[in-house]
């Protein structure tokens, strides 16, 4: 058992003393995390202290949060957590609760790992210093074949991130690093296997965006009538590819499939001339919506068009504006 000394001829309130001792003692973990304190009468009867003073001292201990009061139970030795012991709380946690968390976890890894807490500092600002750097300069890649993708992501990018955006066909992609010091490199999942083997010897990071999964065009596609034509319009050419595939999966020979890349003047005018419903990209929407109007003379009945939503989902959007700092 704990023993506690009050010395009555000392200039330090009898309570600091009794205070300061079984701070120590939890401290100390002669009292460990979920052990009862004394009761008030019993640390009266050893201290010589009233049990007023004795009481006082408890909520002390309380409001500094080492102990609880459990009403008819008595007090106990608080477990600490990080967040109990933290000295500064910063208002980016009301917004991000989890974060401190991730971070006191990810510090601890390191300092398991050996490093210094100084060492664990510089780690940190190294690579957000590094993640910066290669915010300054944003490339879009995808193969010559299918540019098209990339184009549709750029527009998306430098209208939802407000800043300027190359392309680099990916067969180029090489060539332009070796002119740049740091970067950060953007395609779709379809190529990054590719971008990432180029860029990483680079010490450049490659981000993928996720694509539109076109669920509602799907459930269209299962509701068409039988023997209707269906025009698919993109920027890209794998996408328009990927469409077709997609459509013969679902309905086999039911619809007739017609794909066209927008810049195709003859096969975007058959489709508006042919089919009943038409897909198109955002990108591509209005350059459709004049092809219908040039041709409304020749057509009984316009074409239903249905442009998608963005290319690019919003949960990739958002995740880039976190990695390039724009948040």
């Amino acid at each position: 058992m704990v023993q506690f000394h009050i010395q009555t001829e000392s200039d330090i309130p009898a309570s600091t003393q009794l205070y300061n001792q079984i701070l120590f003692a939890i401290a100390s973990r002669q009292y460990p995390p979920g052990h009862r304190l004394p009761s008030t009468r019993q640390l009266a009867m050893q201290t010589g202290l009233h049990r007023n003073t004795i009481s006082k001292v408890y909520r002390q201990l309380e409001d500094a949060g080492v102990v609880d009061a459990q009403a008819g139970s008595g007090i106990y030795v608080r477990e600490q957590t990080h967040e109990d012991v933290a000295k500064v709380r910063s208002p980016i946690l009301d917004q991000h609760p989890e974060a401190y968390k991730v971070v006191q976890n990810s510090l601890d890894d390191l300092l398991k790992l050996g490093c210094s807490l100084n060492q664990a500092r510089e780690l940190f600002l190294a690579e957000i210093d590094w993640r910066l750097r290669c915010s300054a300069q944003v490339l879009v890649t995808a193969p010559t074949h299918d540019i098209g993708a990339g184009e549709v992501i750029v527009r998306e990018l430098e209208r939802a991130l407000n800043i300027p955006v190359q392309l680099v066909p990916i067969e180029e992609l090489e060539q332009i690093l070796d002119q740049t010091r740091s970067g950060t490199v953007v395609t779709s999942r379809y190529f990054i296997a590719e971008a990432e083997a180029i860029a990483a010897p680079k010490s450049v990071r490659v981000i993928p965006v996720d694509i539109y999964d076109f669920d509602s065009e799907i459930k269209l596609i299962k509701r068409l009538a039988k023997g209707t034509c269906i025009g698919v319009v993109s920027l890209s050419s794998g996408t328009v590819g990927v469409a077709e595939v997609i459509i013969h999966s679902l309905r086999g020979d039911e619809l007739l499939v017609m794909t066209a890349q927008v810049g195709d003047g003859y096969k975007l005018g058959a489709i508006v001339r042919s089919a009943q419903t038409i897909i198109s990209d955002q990108a591509s929407c209005a350059a459709v919506k004049t092809a219908i109007s040039a041709a409304r003379e020749d057509l009984i009945r316009p074409p239903q068009l249905i442009c998608c939503e963005n290319f690019i989902v919003s949960k990739s959007i958002e995740l880039l504006k976190r990695e390039l700092g724009l948040e």
